[in-house]
């Protein structure tokens, strides 16, 4: 075997945190969905608003379009026929990442668990809410260039001022209670979209709840921003023939006013869908875990307490998990283990190695740049394959691993465990619609058993790039006795 002059292409694989790796239910997923949603810059939010106000605006010119001509059919058809229709939009935002305000409100599940302040969530719904505005006008202003409002000869301008017209014949409280049941609608939607990772099945599950609330017709603010200033624009512009040729007196709009609309319907729309999303949804389904969070903190702050849990107790559970997740890889790796240069004997390595407890150690070069990984069994196998000659002239850059997994030294040690030892496709094995397959016939326990992870036991650590410790299975074994047993070292002391 030839040794090597130069290193091998070292390829650093770290173990990416993300929070819906470790999030077991859809509370989690959607407390992380709000916090994503305060966490984007003005900028991005912003951005992203604008292109959600674009899509609502445009799925309700494709209502306008299927319901203009259609008074012949019958009412329930026609309004689900648009319903379905208006459907797009919200397809729109989730498969193309906008932010819409009335699903942004479900950034409540996060607030309530103290993730970020009330001054945090209402400015994230201030910025939403005024991105949706300029991209609603945006559309209104091409819809009103391209002169879509003559479309059948008319007919489609008069559609539109009518539906406008409509929304503002309700009173202030059928208004709020027509905007709360939307958005208890709108957000149940988004809810089941967490169910999935494939984009056909979150639109498949968006379609129903959307057409069920425009067809029963409930109200929904930043649609709204769109279709009445439309009307309002249609009514303001257009010649007077517009109305006269469909049988109408050149007052019959009248009532399509800014100032009737922001009063009589934008005021108390939005404020019902404030309270359909971000009360009826996301405080009922907050209940439990803000419980819990309560719970975690009344603990001590002290990352070094641990308590012995009540077997019967839910509460010293919780508070144990909530331990848990506050200790990071930093705060319990070996920070000084036993490390390697490149151009070490194979010889002294496998001795140094052997009076160790671990049998693996990272190779560093002199800028504390992890180079590579060495374990007792690679020297071994070099060994064996040169039939256990003693005088080799061999050094750890022949022998290492340079394809590494690694970790952060900020990452908790719930992620670490849980992917040492946790072959998550195993036990959840679901196809691409994000249902079940075959394995559903097994029970989760049959399940747990055969989901074993086939990874390794030892892990460098880097920070700020560099190595800077060792983190193993057996120090979180060490770890979980001593949650287990926290008095026996106090107890051995006193004796």
């Amino acid at each position: 075997m030839k040794s090597n002059s130069l290193y091998p292409i070292k390829q650093v694989i770290p173990i990416a945190y993300q929070q819906s790796d470790v999030t077991d239910n859809l509370f989690d997923k959607v407390k992380q969905y709000g916090l994503e949603k305060q966490q984007k810059s003005f900028a991005k939010s912003f951005t992203l608003a604008i292109f959600a106000g674009v899509f609502i605006a445009i799925a309700f010119v494709f209502y306008i379009t299927v319901t203009t001509g259609a008074a012949n059919a019958p009412w329930g058809m026609i309004k689900l026929a648009g319903g379905l229709a208006f459907g797009l939009g919200l397809v729109l935002v989730v498969i193309c990442g906008g932010e819409l305000f009335t699903s942004t409100v479900l950034s409540t599940v996060a607030w309530t668990q103290g993730l970020f302040s009330t001054k945090a969530l209402l400015s994230c719904w201030l910025r939403v809410y005024l991105g949706n505005l300029v991209g609603a006008m945006l559309i209104l202003g091409l819809v009103v260039m391209a002169k879509m409002q003559f479309l059948d000869g008319g007919a489609w301008g008069i559609n539109a001022m009518q539906i406008a017209q409509h929304k503002l014949h309700h009173s202030w409280g059928q208004a709020f209670a027509l905007g709360v049941l939307c958005n208890l609608l709108v957000c149940l939607g988004i809810w089941m979209t967490f169910t999935s990772k494939d984009m056909l099945t979150k639109a498949l599950l968006l379609m129903l709840p959307v057409a069920m609330f425009v067809s029963s017709g409930f109200e929904h603010s930043i649609a709204n921003l769109f279709m009445v200033p439309l009307g309002i624009a249609i009514n303001t512009f257009s010649a007077a023939s517009l109305l006269s040729d469909h049988g109408f007196a050149s007052n019959a709009f009248a009532d399509l006013t800014l100032n009737n609309f922001i009063f009589n319907n934008l005021i108390p729309v939005t404020l019902g869908n404030i309270i359909g999303g971000a009360s009826l949804i996301a405080l009922a389904y907050a209940n439990k875990p803000q419980q819990q969070q309560n719970i975690a903190t009344d603990a001590t702050t002290d990352k070094n307490f641990f308590f012995t849990p009540n077997n019967n107790s839910p509460q010293g559970n919780n508070l144990m998990k909530n331990k848990l997740n506050q200790l990071t890889i930093l705060d319990i790796m070996q920070a000084q283990p036993l490390t390697f240069t490149a151009d070490r004997c194979i010889y002294q390595a496998l001795a140094m190695l052997s009076e160790q407890p671990l049998s693996a150690a990272p190779v560093i070069d002199d800028k504390q740049q992890l180079i590579g990984f060495v374990s007792e069994q690679d020297i071994l196998r070099l060994l064996w394959s040169e039939e256990y000659c003693a005088n080799l002239n061999y050094q750890l850059k022949d022998v290492m691993q340079t394809e590494i997994l690694t970790v952060d030294a900020k990452q908790p040690i719930t992620t670490l465990l849980e992917f040492m030892v946790v072959d998550k496709e195993k036990l959840f094995p679901v196809n691409q619609s994000g249902m079940l397959i075959s394995s559903q016939y097994q029970s989760y326990e049959q399940r747990l058993k055969a989901a074993s992870a086939n990874r390794p036991a030892i892990y460098p650590v880097i920070q700020d790039g560099k190595f800077c410790g060792i983190i193993s299975r057996k120090q979180l074994a060490q770890l979980m006795v001593k949650q287990y047993q926290p008095h026996d070292k106090t107890e051995k002391q006193a004796a």
